[in-house]
């Protein structure tokens, strides 16, 4: 296992490293005192992996930010400015590659089923479920730690950007996420514990020097969606997909712990899902896309456009992880090791 990063149980990660020119100056300038960096739409031409971490790391001033980091830089002008540049490339090209969308909001409930059964391309879950070991449980574990240890947080955005119905529908989803007032139940905090299960370091942004670009994606744009108010139907559209293909890979992914030898504490994250994700999928379909397209449904486009946006970036994250995997690769950035042992329910440790 890499080293844990240097921060203790309580403290805020410190800044991961940079992996290129915006990240390099991003990082330096976030070290100092709020200011105004000057910097224009020139400087910020770079890699997708630096494009992403930069991204990510923006955002991260929403949520728990970092060590060392000043809060006010959160709204900070200039970063705002640079966050807007970033985002209009993510945005330009999900544009590009999405196409355009013509749909009357009559249709889209049924639009969404289709993409939530179309069954296009590989399955990360199926391929866990008959091939992981414990290198592979690992891996994924890390890929989602950035998104998984603070579900729910990105969607929320939108709950005072709605209405009537689709408001309620999120809210019942997101009271599920957040353990219905029990921080112990909170899926963020079960997940936690299934990090623990496999040996691997649970504090937030703990492996963030670890996840490449193509998984930053990922969660990069929930918070894309949930942070512009113009975009509340794609995050709707984002949330209901997510819900509709969730019940599928999560048992698959319980399944391949429980073969695995993990203890139930490990797998109980995945289980809850199964369950909870069953029931989310109605709601989300029937009350918050129906009711908000009742509302608003010059908004029809838009929520598909958030739907095929997360089928978009889940289907690349998959081909990059099975890529590596399939030429015996790890699938993080350098600096894993998969060597950390762990224990079976019966106490035999594995590699």
């Amino acid at each position: 296992m890499t080293s844990p990063a240097s921060f203790g149980p309580g403290d805020r990660a410190p800044l991961p490293r940079a992996r290129g020119p915006v990240t390099e100056r991003l990082f330096d300038a976030l070290t100092g005192r709020p200011r105004d960096l000057g910097w224009d739409d020139r400087s910020l031409v770079t890699t997708d992996d630096d494009r992403q971490l930069a991204l990510y790391c923006c955002y991260e001033l929403h949520y728990a930010g970092f060590d060392g980091v000043d809060d006010r830089w959160e709204w900070a002008p200039s970063i705002l400015g640079i966050r807007a540049t970033l985002e209009r490339a993510v945005e330009d090209e999900l544009c590009k590659a999405l196409g355009a969308i013509d749909i009357g909001p009559e249709a889209v409930v049924d639009h969404l089923w289709q993409l939530a059964n179309s069954g296009d391309g590989p399955s990360l879950s199926a391929w866990v479920a008959v091939r992981g070991d414990g290198r592979h449980v690992r891996e994924l574990a890390v890929h989602r730690s950035a998104y998984q240890l603070k579900e729910a947080d990105p969607h929320t955005w939108a709950i005072p950007r709605l209405t009537g119905e689709a408001k309620a529908a999120m809210v019942a989803i997101q009271a599920d996420e957040y353990g219905h007032g029990d921080p112990s139940a909170a899926h963020a905090a079960l997940f936690g514990h299934t990090l623990e299960a496999l040996g691997l370091d649970r504090r937030p942004n703990a492996h963030l020097d670890l996840l490449p670009g193509v998984t930053l994606a990922t969660t990069n744009l929930i918070s894309f969606l949930g942070l512009h108010r113009r975009l509340r139907g794609a995050l709707v559209g984002h949330l209901a997909l997510f819900e509709m293909t969730s019940v599928g890979p999560m048992g698959r992914y319980a399944a391949a712990l429980e073969r695995l030898g993990l203890p139930p504490v490990a797998r109980r994250f995945y289980d809850v899902h199964v369950e909870a994700d069953a029931l989310h999928q109605t709601v989300a379909t029937d009350q918050m896309v129906a009711g908000l397209l009742r509302d608003e449904p010059h908004l029809a486009g838009d929520v598909v456009f958030g739907a095929r946006a997360l089928g978009l970036v889940e289907a690349r994250f998959t081909r990059h992880v099975l890529d590596c995997w399939s030429t015996n690769r790890s699938s993080l950035r350098p600096g894993w090791s998969p060597d950390c042992p762990w224990r079976d329910r019966d106490g035999a440790p594995h590699r």
